[in-house]
């Protein structure tokens, strides 16, 4: 059981890691809007803030709980920075950040698989 805890652990911490990176993105986009139309970069910095502040609720809460549908629910971050890489669309344009992302969240999703759902026992 021990190892389950510390694959948990290390799932919710990839995962935190990714929202904080998106709610902390969303802020700055809000906050210092670049060059251009602000009024659309700050809604578009603020539904970004709202994002990952969304997805770092799922992550401390019901996933850590060992919730399913949680798990579930994440599966969005490795799918958005997929289609994000796949379409080379911003932020940036040497695209590491997605694909530091797209890890993260595919080792806090994948490793503690076991932990939300266990090999049933044949007894």
């Amino acid at each position: 059981m021990r190892g389950v805890n510390l694959t948990v652990r290390i799932g919710w911490l990839c995962l935190a890691a990714v929202s904080l990176g998106i709610l902390v993105f969303g802020m700055v986009v809000a906050l210092f809007p670049p060059d251009g139309d602000a009024g659309l970069y700050r809604a578009d910095g603020l539904a970004s803030a709202g994002l990952g502040l969304f997805g770092m609720v799922i992550v401390l809460v019901p996933y850590r709980r060992r919730e399913r549908w949680a798990w579930y629910a994440l599966w969005f971050y490795p799918v958005f920075w997929m289609l994000h890489l796949a379409g080379n669309l911003p932020p940036g344009n040497d695209h590491i950040h997605q694909v530091v992302f797209i890890a993260l969240s595919l080792i806090g999703l994948l490793l503690p698989v076991r932990a939300f759902f266990p090999l049933r026992s044949t007894r």
